[in-house]
């Protein structure tokens, strides 16, 4: 242990101890870990849940640093949420699209109001009661809105509090310093200096410009919850930088580090000078185990992504409700829901979930779907070859292959370019459409491209909403995919909306794309590409009616997601190989939602009703090899 954090700890070890203990700790100590270790991992995973700090506990058994006494740094920040919250992320990643990364980039919007301060593991419920209690002394004084001022120079960019409302936070701040030191022991740093919200800091000064102009896009005055929560990070590695594992590593020597995919690393840079060429030596975040690792299985990550956000039940994440109201109720209404429970809408309050925007505000949205896992995806360009008998009958070659073939009038190998789901994908279709009917999002509208696999994915995702007897899927020739990353070099041979409707399938016959099939051309430019998927999507808002106020479900391609939403949030195209790169990383399923607001003529990007599908692969299997042969 460095002397600095031994001297540290033991500058608050001695303290009074906190006679409190939470039912989580309870439980953990039931399972037989140690107090203080409990404790730790409980400070170490914000104390969410018992599943949460028990996996923490088992995936650090072999930590070395596991007794050390060092307890967590924490920070109290003012978060912005809804829209307001979505034009600065989206800030976030146009200027690091157009300028690069600056150091505003590691950490996401907030106000700072404490710095980091230590706090002991067992004092940690104690901060969660002292914000409780200052923000119950505060919520009637709150601001009903912030005032935000842009300030620009050239090496930093960011709104400015104003003065009157810079006032109260700073007595909320030292309310909660002063509270934090009598209940929990702790010294804690109010921010007394101009409070601000950085917008990019550290930045090449001849991008001043462009990023002034991308932040006169923010809106300072849209409708924002601003959330004063708990944040802590391990103070042990406060000057590392952070890396992200790309893919799995399995150590090959004793000295070498476990790695999986999506793991932490901290790497002190001043300790890599005599490490070999390729290698790096860090500490994983997961584990707490150090050793070597390559460092081409690994990129820089954000300084906050190790961070953990404090939540629990009854307390710390404090609400202060400013600007319009995210409720469509009338003022008469004296409760709202939130995840299904009845709650007061007081101008203050403690909650655990806020509702998406999208959800709260049953705004027209349109949802926009790359279709689900293709079976060419896991067997290869060949597939058909695997699953035809010698007189040319389909048959399944493996569970994933989907049971039948829907007829088509032409040969069979028009599979070959227009390949059907896997059943995996049919199963992900339908989890999503259920995902979707759980968060009652409603679907007025279904476009599908005319490849297979996309009016498949409709089909289904249509019966998880219980929908498919409701709704009918419009084919939309236009919403196919670029036609130059067609191998063959021409378009496919898609079946005809009579064929579709003869396989069971929801089509509306009677839709008339507003992109015929004949217009495809093969081999299309990026801007003829560009151009088309704008104009479509223009059509389809246009052919749906404004006053309505549910979704517009849109199944296309990984290349729809931007082709489909940059045009109507008003972004212009990406560049064609920075397109590329970003289709490449957009999964099945993978999704982006897109808001109108009607009173001000726009459409914004908003976070996704429900999240994306994760799963692991899952390689063919032989039983004869490694069981019976050797």
């Amino acid at each position: 242990m460095a002397v600095a954090e031994t001297q540290l700890y033991a500058k608050v070890s001695n303290k009074r101890r906190s006679k409190s203990a939470s039912a989580l700790l309870e439980s953990l100590l039931t399972k037989g870990f140690p107090a203080h270790i409990a404790q730790k991992a409980l400070a170490a995973t914000g104390q969410k849940t018992i599943e949460d700090a028990a996996k923490w506990l088992h995936s650090h058994c072999n930590d070395p640093s596991l007794e050390d006494p060092i307890p967590q740094e924490y920070a109290l920040y003012l978060c912005p949420t809804g829209r307001l919250h979505n034009h600065l992320q989206e800030f976030w990643k146009e200027s690091k699209h157009q300028c690069g990364k600056n150091r505003a980039h590691e950490i996401f919007p907030h106000i700072t109001l404490c710095d980091f301060f230590t706090c002991e593991d067992q004092k940690v419920e104690l901060l969660y009661d002292t914000l409780k209690q200052v923000g119950d002394r505060f919520s009637h004084r709150f601001p009903t809105s912030i005032s935000l001022l842009l300030h620009s120079s050239t090496s930093y960019l960011g709104f400015f509090i104003g003065d009157s409302h810079a006032t109260i936070l700073k007595e909320f701040a030292v309310a909660f310093s002063s509270e934090a030191a009598a209940l929990a022991d702790c010294h804690v740093k109010p921010c007394l200096k101009q409070l601000h919200l950085t917008l990019a800091h550290k930045f090449y000064p001849h991008h001043q410009k462009t990023l002034e102009q991308l932040a006169k896009c923010i809106n300072p005055e849209e409708a924002c919850q601003w959330v004063a929560a708990l944040y802590s990070r391990d103070m042990r590695f406060v000057h590392y930088q952070t890396l992200r594992a790309l893919f799995q590593y399995k150590p090959q020597n004793i000295d070498e580090l476990m790695i999986n995919a999506g793991d932490f690393i901290y790497v002190d840079p001043r300790q890599q000078s005599d490490v070999s060429e390729g290698w790096v030596i860090g500490t994983s975040h997961r584990t707490g185990c150090r050793g070597f690792l390559p460092k081409n299985y690994t990129e820089r990550a954000n300084e906050s992504d190790t961070w953990v956000k404090h939540r629990q039940v009854e307390v710390l994440e404090y609400v202060f409700v400013t600007a319009s109201r995210l409720f469509t109720q009338s003022e008469n209404e004296s409760n709202v829901k939130l995840n299904g429970e009845v709650h007061k809408p007081n101008t203050s309050r403690s909650v655990t979930n806020v509702l998406s925007l999208q959800n709260a505000t049953l705004r027209r949205g349109v949802l926009v779907m790359r279709h689900g896992e293709r079976v060419d995806q896991v067997f290869g360009k060949s597939w058909l070859q695997q699953c035809l008998t010698a007189d040319g009958k389909y048959y399944r070659a493996d569970l994933n292959f989907p049971s039948i073939l829907p007829k088509r009038k032409d040969s069979m190998k028009d599979f070959e370019s227009d390949p059907p789901l896997s059943c995996c994908g049919i199963f992900q279709s339908r989890l999503i459409g259920e995902a979707l009917l759980d968060q009652e999002v409603t679907v007025s509208y279904v476009y599908s491209s005319p490849a297979l696999r996309c009016v498949q994915t409709a089909q289904h995702i249509l019966q998880g909403l219980k929908l498919d007897q409701k709704v009918k899927i419009r084919v939309e020739p236009g919403l196919f995919e670029w036609t130059k990353w067609e191998i063959s070099g021409v378009i496919p041979n898609f079946m005809t909306l009579t064929e579709l409707a003869e396989a069971s399938y929801t089509i509306d016959t009677s839709y008339r794309g507003n992109f015929p099939l004949a217009s495809l051309v093969p081999s299309e430019s990026y801007e003829e590409y560009v151009s088309r998927s704008s104009a479509v999507i223009k059509q389809i808002i246009t052919a749906c009616p404004s006053k309505g106020k549910g979704v517009i479900l849109i199944v296309g391609h990984g290349s729809s997601l931007a082709s489909s939403t940059r045009p109507l949030i008003g972004l212009p195209a990406r560049d064609s190989s920075d397109f590329a790169q970003a289709v490449r990383k957009i999964p099945s399923l993978g999704m982006c939602f897109c808001e109108e607001i009607k009173e001000e003529n726009k459409w914004q990007m908003v976070n996704p009703p429900v999240k994306t599908l994760t799963h692991g692969a899952n390689a063919a299997f032989n039983w004869r090899n490694g069981i019976v042969e050797d």
